[in-house]
């Protein structure tokens, strides 16, 4: 089964439009963290592009108990500031695909059933509809800081 696992981490966002990137380039992160150590064998990370609310939140599976979303998301800080947010905590149109389709629509679905939660990341800039690849410094410099909360949330403390 597709994303059969109790934890999904699940990095969102397109590489091509700079610190939209954050998501899956946390996801790099990790999959390098465990490079060369066991990762727990209930999680699972994915690399959902800019396709998570599409495919990967509509397609819920009985193990399913955790779900942690990695995203930009806008709210008052300074870019690469990173928080945790339940869904309600959410800023209201801060958190939309590049369609301005609501995430938090099937996210709230979801956490009838099962926890999640958004480890969001304040973007310093957004180059859609123009192509720019990379993240800016202040994000980049979040990603170490972000896989240690999502270590935290799947319970491996180092």
């Amino acid at each position: 089964m597709p994303y059969d696992a109790e934890i999904l981490v699940v990095g969102c966002g397109n590489i091509l439009f700079k610190d939209d990137g954050f998501g899956p380039a946390v996801i790099n992160a990790l999959e390098e963290h465990f490079k060369d150590k066991e990762k727990p064998d209930n999680v699972m990370f994915i690399d959902a592009g800019t396709g998570g609310p599409h495919y990967v939140f509509s397609l819920p599976q009985e193990s399913w108990r955790k779900i942690i979303v990695v995203d930009v998301v806008e709210f008052n800080a300074e870019p690469g500031t990173l928080r945790k947010f339940s869904l309600e905590e959410i800023p209201k149109g801060s958190y939309e695909n590049m369609h301005s389709w609501p995430v938090n629509q099937p996210l709230h679905e979801l956490s009838e059933k099962i926890d999640v939660v958004v480890i969001g990341c304040k973007p310093k800039e957004i180059s859609a509809p123009y192509v720019e690849m990379g993240l800016t410094p202040p994000v980049e410099k979040a990603i170490p800081r972000a896989v240690k909360m999502i270590l935290n949330e799947i319970g491996v403390y180092q």
